[in-house]
């Protein structure tokens, strides 16, 4: 008797935190599903009608739709294999005793608190700047043309600014996990003549493995919606080459002033977004056995 009322009380408490959570959850969207619907332009107010699925025929055979499609798994793709791949290798480099190793790992794990805006604004203006920037002035100091970054390889240039700033996540949680390696498996097997390739191979990277699941669940919810540094860098260009579905929701929504077609676009992102998120829980549940 006392668990049920334990449990009446606990969700009586729980209860309004619920109901504000699913209201800024569902009310947005509720709207959003029912602007996709209407022909409705911010620049001819009082003209709103319903066209059925129009505007979502109209947006998924939009050539635009299928280049950011493209544009958006290459981004989520490129980030991740980087980040993967250079957060183990921060992870091995950092797990290593030596002196100042608080101070580095600081270091490494400071970019991911600098906001996307202002990391973009660095890299465009400071770094890839193809007349003051840095990578501009080693190339002359070597003799060399200065390369237009964002001009000549616009999206390996945004992949490029995104995976700096989720490195440090990657190799947060992978150092965290490398950490609750049992060394005494490392000493045995370099006993037994097992070489560093193969210590690393058949040991550390299989007892990385859930961790580096986690990190791709987590890194890909975020990287679909990736916005700022497309916005402050390359405004989607050029031509289409850096938009992603993200920003072309936004250049429909707020920049043709389609709030219709901005909406429908909208909901196709959010229906991507939880194939793909669906996709990963199957993926990290058979690995971590749930």
């Amino acid at each position: 008797m006392a668990t049920a009322h334990s449990r009446a009380a606990a969700r009586l408490t729980m209860s309004p935190a619920v109901v504000l959570l699913l209201g800024w959850m569902l009310i947005p969207l509720a709207m959003t599903l029912y602007f996709s619907f209407l022909r409705y332009n911010l620049l001819m107010p009082g003209t709103e009608e319903f066209i059925g699925t129009l505007n979502y025929q109209y947006f998924l055979t939009d050539p635009a739709f299928f280049a950011a499609l493209g544009n958006t798994l290459a981004l989520v793709g490129g980030v991740l294999v980087l980040t993967i791949a250079g957060g183990i290798g921060l992870a091995l480099l950092l797990d290593q005793p030596f002196w100042g190793r608080g101070i580095v790992r600081l270091l490494v794990i400071a970019p991911f608190f600098v906001m996307p805006t202002v990391s973009a604004l660095v890299w465009k203006n400071m770094l890839m700047n193809p007349v003051n920037g840095l990578f501009a002035a080693i190339a002359k100091g070597l003799g060399l043309q200065p390369f237009d970054f964002l001009a000549e390889a616009p999206l390996s240039s945004i992949i490029l600014i995104v995976t700096w700033q989720w490195l440090p996540f990657a190799t947060l949680i992978l150092l965290t996990a490398l950490q609750s390696l049992d060394r005494e498996r490392l000493e045995a097997a370099e006993m037994d003549g097992a070489g560093a390739l193969d210590r690393f191979v058949h040991i550390i990277l299989p007892h990385l493995a859930r961790a580096m699941t986690v990190v791709t669940l987590i890194q890909t919810i975020f990287l679909l919606s990736v916005f700022a540094e497309i916005l402050v860098t390359t405004n989607g260009g050029p031509g289409t080459a850096t938009t992603n579905i993200t920003y072309l929701v936004y250049a429909q929504s707020l920049l043709q002033f389609d709030v219709g077609g901005g909406s429908a676009g909208g909901i196709v992102a959010v229906i991507l977004a939880n194939i793909v998120a669906v996709f990963l829980m199957r993926m990290i549940g058979r690995n971590l056995d749930i």
